[in-house]
């Protein structure tokens, strides 16, 4: 027997088991039910004004916590400094080219194209819903949103950053720098957004 796609922009009412069509609403609004009154559904993502501060903050820290040095190691009279680019660029050097293509991806250029990818939805969604060409360029990058979230694992190089900087703590000294600082911002601000997007809502706007 073949199984049947539930329909996500149906939402059924608890108390009268009324099939209500799912709607966008705006912030901190509730959704009723027309025969009972029942609560349906909250807003439970942030409002897209909301979203777009998330998205341009992250933005501005996303080239300092790439580019600037992360990590200032100190070790018998040397002082050695690096960039997240650099480090995986030093990881491939050293043969172990998988991982470095790991860290360049998940900790630089996915994350890139996740905040590239919500800002765009953004502004079409504010800017740009009635062209056409601007409507299905938002269906397409909705549609590959979820494939570039996977990629995304700025929690992993941070927990790996903070581990290496433990155990280097040992035999040398190690100071954080401003690019420590904003790539641990970066990492916030994105936990954020990504807490705060929700796809459904976002074709919502494309059935609008």
């Amino acid at each position: 027997m073949q199984g049947k796609t539930l329909d996500k922009s149906i939402v059924l009412c608890r108390a009268c088991d009324l099939a209500v069509s799912k709607r966008a609403l705006p912030s901190g609004v509730r959704a009723l039910c027309p025969r009972c009154h029942t609560a349906l559904y909250d807003t439970p993502y942030c409002s897209i004004n909301g979203m777009l501060a998330l998205c341009l903050a992250a933005v501005f820290l996303y080239f300092p916590a790439n580019l600037l040095p992360v990590l200032e190691i100190h070790f018998l009279g040397n002082i050695r400094n690096t960039t997240v680019i650099q480090g995986a660029i030093a990881v491939i050097d050293q043969g172990y080219w998988v991982v470095g293509i790991a860290v360049l991806l998940a900790a630089v250029v996915a994350p890139g194209l996740l905040l590239l990818s919500v800002l765009f939805q953004i502004l079409i969604i504010k800017f740009g819903r009635r062209s056409v060409f601007l409507k299905t360029s938002l269906k397409q990058l909705l549609k590959r949103q979820n494939l570039v979230t996977q990629f995304t694992m700025l929690e992993i190089y941070m927990l790996g950053f903070l581990v290496s900087a433990f155990n280097l703590s040992d035999f040398s000294d190690i100071y954080f720098s401003v690019g420590s600082f904003c790539f641990t911002m970066l990492f916030v601000v994105t936990l954020f957004l990504q807490r705060e997007y929700n796809l459904e809502h976002m074709w919502s706007f494309v059935d609008d």
